[in-house]
């Protein structure tokens, strides 16, 4: 058909095992946020008299951090889920002999994703 040379079964696996693997990195990420809040928490705060503060410098930097940190695990979410998709839909198009729609498929995936589709406006992070 053209100088691409694909196997589906493999590419299935192979995408079977990247979904396996991005699940995990999803469960992975919502730990990393529960132990951000137990490190702020433990870490300590400085009482100099009057009422103990909830967190002290240390859970005050972990708080800057997590937004950050946050934002760049959505995004790697959001660029797997969207190659998973990408590769999975130009493959079909090629086996269906739609070259160029496997094409554009496979250009569509290589744009940039967007890490909070699917949410309602308001909800949506900057």
């Amino acid at each position: 058909m053209t100088g691409w040379d694909l196997q589906p079964p493999d590419i299935g696996r192979t995408l079977q095992d990247t979904v396996k693997i991005a699940k995990e990195l999803q469960a992975q990420a919502k730990a990393f946020g529960e132990h951000l809040k137990g490190a702020a928490t433990a870490a300590g705060t400085l009482a100099m008299g009057g009422e103990k503060p909830e967190a002290g410098l240390v859970g005050l930097a972990l708080s800057e951090f997590a937004p950050h940190a946050e934002k760049d695990l959505r995004f790697v979410a959001a660029r797997s889920a969207k190659s998973v998709q990408g590769a999975s839909e130009a493959t079909t198009a090629y086996m269906n002999g739609n070259l160029q729609m496997a094409a554009d498929a496979q250009r569509e995936a290589r744009k940039a994703p967007d890490p909070d589709f699917g949410k309602p406006t308001g909800e949506k992070k900057k």
